[in-house]
């Protein structure tokens, strides 16, 4: 099925056809085998042990150290196989084998930093500054009360994407029950569009107004604009949430959406919680995922903690900048003022108060509404 369809005035008109790349993938066909595992090999393990053991003896500042400080050898081929899978694969892997269970949790930062660094360049996650976040269930409020956080909450977390080029998380501890990684594939939601309804598909290159104010009280306007689908150079790239733009229809100036739009918008939703569409993960301790926010969206399952706070589920998160990696248009997803790790935004007058130091990163901060 091709249809043609002109994204910008001007422009060569693309020609829509379904992704058939790995990028196109069913939660249903990926979860019967395991080809988005990674094993790390013993090599490979005590290879970042050592670094890990030297970085948090040298205890750098996070917001300056380089990937130069830090070489991989036994590891440098395997973090390109995951930049591959991440940019042009299936848009994640999960990296298996690192033994957090034995080491203390500045260790395992230290070793998911130094990845990180060669994974990308991590950018800020909150005013403060960290550039390692803790996932680590402080408050009992639930998603529908607006001043949750999801990363502080044990409830479900609806499919969305974060604000960064790639979303990583380790798994210090699981829960008791539950708190399942959910992803869902891009390129697979915009096939199934394309064959139900190719007549709503080209909706999807259009650009639409983006809530910038909900997503950031400092953003520096109420709205921006990005289509949801990217096919620069052939490569797929998505940017969801339908939420944002239908909020945004309530500012000022803001175009309405045409009836065609609000279709186009409520039959992508459906089709992501459709059964099959979403694969499910359980973290186990040590475990590294890589995700790219172009490529799928994620989610979370409720989940139950132990009554212990040592014992309680605490994922790390990371979020990087990988710029040049994927060929996307001008001004595709969030145009969010750069989060660069060595400083404060532009227009930002308060002083960093983040954790820049390994020893201090993977501790949770105890306040619910910490931000």
């Amino acid at each position: 099925m091709n249809i043609a369809v002109s994204t910008t005035e001007g422009a060569k008109p693309l020609e829509l056809k379904e992704i058939t790349t790995s990028a196109a993938w069913r939660g249903d066909v990926l979860s019967k085998g395991d080809s988005w595992v990674y094993m790390l090999s013993d090599a490979q393990i005590a290879e970042l042990e050592v670094l890990g053991a030297r970085f948090v003896e040298a205890d750098p500042d996070l917001r300056y150290v380089q990937k130069e400080e830090y070489p991989l050898v036994e590891c440098a081929e395997a973090v390109k196989e995951w930049g591959r899978d991440v940019d042009s694969g299936r848009g994640f892997v999960l990296v298996r084998g690192l033994k957090t269970h034995l080491y203390s949790d500045a260790l395992s930062a230290a070793i998911y930093y130094i990845l990180g660094l060669h994974m990308g360049d991590p950018i800020r996650q909150n005013e403060k500054g960290d550039l390692i976040d803790s996932v680590y269930a402080t408050s009992d409020k639930t998603m529908d009360d607006p001043t949750a956080k999801s990363s502080k909450v044990r409830d479900y977390l609806v499919f969305h994407s974060d604000s960064s080029d790639v979303v990583s998380l380790m798994c210090l501890r699981p829960a008791k029950e539950g708190g399942a990684s959910c992803l869902v594939s891009g390129a697979e939601i915009y096939n199934e569009i394309l064959r139900r309804r190719p007549d709503l598909a080209p909706l999807l290159f259009q650009p639409y107004h983006w809530d910038w104010r909900r997503q950031d009280k400092n953003a520096p306007a109420d709205t921006y604009t990005s289509p949801i689908i990217d096919l620069t150079d052939g490569v797929f790239s998505m940017y969801a949430g339908s939420l944002y733009i239908l909020t945004a229809q309530e500012y000022e100036g803001v175009p309405k959406l045409s009836p065609e739009q609000i279709e186009v918008l409520e039959l992508f939703d459906k089709i992501t919680y459709e059964p099959g569409m979403a694969i499910e993960m359980d973290f186990r301790p040590g475990d590294i995922q890589w995700l790219s926010n172009y490529a799928a969206l994620h989610a979370r399952t409720t989940f139950y903690d132990y009554p212990e706070p040592q014992r309680r589920r605490h994922l790390l998160r990371l979020w990087l900048s990988r710029q040049g990696d994927r060929p996307v248009i001008d001004g595709f997803g969030k145009n969010g003022v750069v989060q660069v790790r060595h400083k404060p935004r532009e227009g930002q007058t308060v002083d960093d108060q983040g954790f820049f130091r390994i020893k201090d990163a993977p501790v949770p901060r105890l306040l619910a509404d910490h931000g």
